[in-house]
């Protein structure tokens, strides 16, 4: 049964830093394009980042460039998100997924994922 669980939320101040990871039980990434997306409370779910197979590419929101890093550890089955200078907008619970096949097109439209997380919660104090 594939899962995947991520872990490393928490409660911050504007300008701190988290980095969020995202295990896979029973997957094998090497094969999937891994993303992350977040959700704030009434708003709808947004693409913040994504990295290729082999991490030849990757792919980010506008509102995160230059602050958040996505990368991928493929002999552990994980990936993760460094976010630096958070601020309040940033507050959401992020989830990772793995999609089989993409682009930024398909991923900013949350289009052919896989398998999705049960979210982590981040929060931001201003």
């Amino acid at each position: 049964q594939v899962q995947l669980r991520e872990s490393g939320g928490g409660l911050v101040q504007a300008g701190d830093s988290l980095r969020l990871s995202c295990f896979a039980s029973n997957l094998n990434i090497s094969t999937y394009i891994m993303a992350w997306f977040r959700q704030a409370p009434g708003k709808d779910r947004e693409f913040v980042a994504a990295v290729s197979l082999s991490a030849k590419y990757t792919w980010y929101a506008d509102s995160v460039k230059g602050r958040f890093a996505i990368s991928r550890d493929d002999l552990k089955d994980t990936v993760y998100l460094q976010m630096d200078s958070l601020n309040p907008e940033d507050t959401a619970v992020y989830y990772c997924a793995a999609a089989s096949w993409g682009n930024f097109y398909t991923l900013s439209r949350a289009q052919g994922v896989n398998y999705w997380g049960q979210g982590t919660q981040v929060t931001v104090s201003s």
